[in-house]
């Protein structure tokens, strides 16, 4: 099946109307800032276009998706995906439009083209990128598309970090500034500031680290327990992937959350290496070379030797 241009994406959007966008489960700034960003673009040339509600938003992410999520009743005539990789990461309330995805953006590897259209750029460092030329062929992008992209671009690549950011992310990045959004404010909410929930949940995360592999590999866990105890929520545990990152000596963090009693959600962080989508296919998951994720019902113990079987299996035996 062939992918589509950023020109033809436009073209068919054109043909489109009465639009829902679909973001994944546990949306990320990525997932709701492309759909924001192309709700607002498609509302700017004349379309009835809104996102489908999802109960995973944050705090953080809430203020881009909630202008624009659909009034009760409303039934699309064309559905659109943004950042989902496989059907299987959509929320509960939009199982019903598998199958019926008339258009599938994504950046991810793992992309499964289960739309009747797709588009992807696994080089793109963030889906928003991909976004943003559509956007372009559509018509001039404005601050209102702007600033949900920038929260895009921004979050997926670790505040512009991570090994996926590429010379093109700072060229959109600044292009989207010159339209005049307020970047400061998205960095200082998103990069700056911590809950003091958020940072108990660090402090026991950094408390019970454990090493692998000549310490090259780090393991943090947060149990429901932790979460209950701290009195923590959604958005206290956002991105709390990035912490084994940041450990020097380290080029693989996993970080293991309990979502429901024993069933945790892995998501592994990468240097070169070791190809962490590789790692999560082993176990049904997939996402990025640096940065997937897969989930494993069992107990913790058990979860987490899985997950250290399937890292040991893709690098080789584990020095001491």
């Amino acid at each position: 099946m062939t992918d589509l241009t950023a020109a033809q994406v436009a073209a068919l959007l054109r043909e489109f109307d009465d639009i829902l966008i679909l973001t994944h489960v546990r949306p990320d700034g990525d997932t709701v800032g492309c759909a924001a960003a192309l709700c607002a673009g498609l509302r700017h040339i004349g379309k009835r276009a809104y996102l489908l509600e999802n109960d995973g938003k944050t705090r953080t992410t809430a203020p881009y998706m909630q202008p624009y999520e659909a009034p009760e009743g409303f039934v699309p005539a064309h559905v659109v995906s943004t950042d989902i990789a496989v059907t299987d990461l959509f929320p509960k309330n939009a199982e019903q439009y598998k199958g019926r995805v008339d258009l599938a953006i994504d950046h991810h590897p793992s992309f499964a083209r289960f739309g009747k259209a797709n588009m992807v750029r696994t080089e793109a460092g963030a889906c928003g990128e991909i976004i943003y030329d559509i956007l372009k062929e559509l018509g001039p992008v404005t601050a209102e598309m702007a600033l949900p992209l920038y929260v895009a671009i921004s979050t997926d690549t670790g505040c512009f970090q991570y090994s996926n950011t590429t010379a093109n992310t700072h060229r959109v990045a600044a292009e989207l500034l010159d339209t005049g959004i307020d970047y400061r404010t998205v960095n200082q909410v998103f990069f700056r500031t911590k809950s003091r929930k958020r940072l108990e949940l660090e402090g026991d995360m950094l408390a019970g680290m454990e090493f692998y592999d000549g310490g090259r590999i780090v393991v943090m866990k947060v149990p429901i327990s932790l979460m209950e105890r701290v009195g923590a929520d959604e958005t206290d545990a956002e991105d709390l992937s990035s912490l084994g990152g940041q450990i020097e000596g380290t080029d693989c963090g996993i970080t293991m959350r309990e979502l429901r009693p024993n069933v945790w959600k892995f998501s592994v962080r990468t240097g070169p290496r070791i190809n962490a989508s590789v790692v999560c296919a082993e176990l049904g998951g997939g996402g990025h070379a640096a940065a997937a994720g897969c989930t494993i019902e069992a107990p913790m113990a058990e979860a987490k030797r899985q997950m250290l079987a399937a890292v040991e299996k893709t690098t080789g035996k584990f020095a001491d």
